[in-house]
């Protein structure tokens, strides 16, 4: 049976998503001092009014653990807030606070530039790879 890992699709995805949340988190790290977990839970709440810690969990592929240690310490850090679901209290919603929404907007054009610069090495081939990347992100 023939098998090459380096040229398995499921690996490859695998590994360019390390690679690419790696880079990205450098960058973000370096002058906010935040975390993976951080990143996408302020991303997250950044699209919406509020978000719980299950539903940015369902979004991110994270483990429920992470998002709950990254949604503590970015409420430490006053950059959001929980507060009791009215319609099922033993869900707590996330938001942005002030603190956190100009946080954020520091960071986007980072988020930009960094976004630029990958599909500036895909060149002309970016269009067809985001169009089958968003075909691989719909399938279930």
């Amino acid at each position: 049976m023939s098998f090459d890992l380096s040229t398995f699709l499921p690996y490859q995805l695998a590994v360019v998503s390390s690679r690419v949340s790696k880079q990205f988190a450098e960058r973000y790290r370096a002058e906010f001092g935040l975390t993976i977990p951080e990143w996408r839970v302020l991303a997250h709440l950044a699209q919406s009014d509020q978000v719980s810690v299950r539903e940015v969990q369902a979004r991110v592929d994270m483990d429920k653990s992470k998002i709950s240690r990254a949604a503590a310490r970015l409420e430490a850090s006053g950059l959001i807030e929980k507060r009791a679901n009215p319609e099922d209290r033993r869900l707590l919603d996330m938001r942005l606070t002030d603190a956190g929404r100009a946080l954020f907007a520091r960071i986007v054009p980072i988020a930009n530039a960094y976004q630029a610069e990958i599909l500036a090495q895909l060149s002309a081939e970016a269009p067809a790879f985001r169009t089958a990347l968003l075909r691989l992100l719909d399938a279930k």
